[in-house]
Parts: structure tokens; C-alpha cells; sequence
């Protein structure tokens, strides 16, 4: 439907929302949220706010902003996931668990953090963990979405799992933040965190565009692995098709975001989303970005 003939959304199923964190030009956020809004006869407008470098004092001051200016909420990307949690009024109880924030929600001028990393990861990836008990899954990265993805593998039963970050202190703490929901080892290279593992999980930036490269060397990759990444830009990382190359079952960072996406649409509105139109839009984003990589 065109703009034009679109009807107009009455005032209390218009919302304002948006994204923080750098770089987010390419996020496909913005037309996830809006498609999700105007298939329930809602209205959505959601704004990259791309601010790279911000310390506490500019976070607080967008965070105010975002209070006064009517927004119904913002999510938070890397890298200020962490950063934001003392400017908030309050925390989810899942949200203070991880110690991440992905979600703010406006509430009576007061400023909520959610963590939807955790419970969009523990939907998307229940495809792949299919005997959670047996599963030995080694988490690539501590950071924000390490830690949301270590608390999901947590929260849906895998009974080891293994940490690996370049900063070891990260993966320590994030390791006794779940050591009593589940078995938590701290690896000190990639390759001790996936000895024996029967999945990995990359949660950290490496393979993010313009970055090429790959948090495990090829050689750790076999066809008994499933491999999972949570960066979607590209959708296929090296990563991946290394992993997929080798014979390994994989998923890309679509499920997440989709996922992640629609629980942080649902906080925002009260509106249930159609996964399924976040889906299409996160797709025709997808391919209107490879069709200009092809075209160049």
C-alpha cells in the first residue's frame, strides 16, 4: 500500500521508536518495526540515532532525550549495551541477570531496560539444539550479544558450555554469571573452547562488515558441528560458509534478529507482531542490499 492510501493509525497505535549504537546505517531494524506496525493497522516510525564515540554524559543526554521527546522506546546496539544499564531507571529481572540491554521501553517517563538478545536467541536457535543435555556449545565473544546468547543456551537446558573473548576478564565474569544455570568454561583460545563441542555460536563483532575475518580458523570446522552466527551484515559471514563448506548445519543472524526484533516490538507497542511480515521485511532488505553489492 502506498503512503498516500494508507489510512491513518489512530493516536494510540502511533509509536516512535528507534536505535542507538555505530555503526547502524545498515541496520534492516527500521523496516522490520514499521512492516510489523502496518500490518496490525498501526503506525511506527523508527529512528537510527548513530552516534559513535559517545561517552556517559552524551548517553545520558540521548537517553533524556529519548524520555521527553515521546518516544515509546529505543533499542541499543553495540556498543553501548553495557554502557547504558546505570542510566536506566530500572532493569527486567532478565535484563539485570545478563547485565546487557538491548531494549529500552518508555513507561511513565521512566526509562526500562529488557534484554530481547536472550529470549530472540532462545527461539532461534531451538532448531538447531536438538538434545539440549547433550549439548557442548562453545560462545565466541562475552560482549553484549555473547552474553545474551551464553544466558539463552542457559535457559533452554545446555548443560556445558564454553567462552571464549579475547578480553579473558569478560569471559570470567560472564562465565560466574551462569555457572549456577549451567556448566560454564572459560577457554583460553578458540581452539580449547571447541574441543569436542557439538555446536559454536559467534557472538562477537568479527565478520561484521567492512570486517572480513573469521572468530574460528577453518580447521576447527567439520561436518558433526552446527555453527550459528549472530552478525547479519553480511547475512553470510565467512564464518559461515566456511562452516557450511565443511558439511556443518548452520544458521545465520536472521532467526536472532527477526526474533529479537518482534519480542522488542511487542515491549514497545503492547501489539503482538507477525514474525512472519518482520521476516519479509528483513529479507527485502537483505536483498536490495546484495543487489547493489552485485551491481557495483
Amino acid at each position: 500500500m502506498s503512503p498516500a492510501a494508507r489510512p491513518i493509525a489512530p493516536a494510540d497505535r502511533r509509536f516512535l521508536t528507534g536505535l542507538i549504537g555505530a555503526p547502524i546505517a545498515h541496520s534492516a531494524s527500521p523496516a522490520m518495526h514499521e512492516r510489523a506496525a502496518e500490518a496490525l493497522g498501526a503506525h511506527c516510525h523508527y529512528q537510527l540515532i548513530e552516534v559513535a564515540g559517545a561517552g556517559r554524559e552524551d548517553l545520558r543526554l540521548l537517553l533524556d532525550g529519548v524520555r521527553r521527546l515521546g518516544f515509546a522506546g529505543v533499542n541499543v546496539t553495540f556498543p553501548y549495551k553495557e554502557a547504558v544499564i546505570s542510566l536506566l531507571d530500572d532493569l527486567s529481572p532478565g535484563a539485570r541477570a545478563v547485565g546487557a540491554v538491548n531494549t529500552v521501553v518508555v513507561r511513565d517517563g521512566r526509562l526500562i531496560g529488557h534484554n530481547t538478545d536472550t529470549t530472540g536467541f532462545a527461539r532461534a536457535i531451538a532448531g538447531l539444539v536438538r538434545d539440549p543435555a547433550q549439548s557442548r556449545v562453545a560462545v565466541i565473544g562475552a560482549g553484549g550479544v555473547g552474553k545474551a546468547i551464553a544466558f539463552a543456551l542457559a535457559e533452554i537446558g545446555v548443560s556445558d558450555i564454553r567462552i571464549f573473548d579475547t578480553d579473558a576478564a569478560k569471559a570470567t565474569q560472564l562465565a560466574g554469571q551462569i555457572e549456577n544455570r549451567a556448566s560454564a568454561k572459560v577457554a583460553g583460545s578458540v581452539e580449547e573452547a571447541m574441543r569436542g563441542v557439538t555446536g559454536v555460536v559467534n557472538g562477537s563483532p568479527v565478520g561484521m562488515l567492512p570486517n572480513r575475518g573469521t572468530p574460528v580458523p577453518e580447521a576447527l570446522l567439520h561436518g558433526d558441528l552446527w555453527v550459528a552466527d549472530a552478525v547479519y551484515t553480511p547475512l553470510w559471514t565467512p564464518l559461515l560458509n566456511a562452516a557450511k563448506e565443511r558439511g556443518a548445519e548452520v544458521m545465520t543472524g536472521r532467526e536472532l534478529a527477526i526474533y529479537q526484533a518482534a519480542d522488542a516490538f511487542e515491549l514497545f507497542t503492547g501489539l503482538k507482531p507477525s514474525a512472519i511480515e518482520m521476516g519479509n521485511a528483513f529479507d527485502a532488505v537483505m536483498a536490495k542490499r546484495y543487489a547493489k553489492v552485485n551491481a557495483a
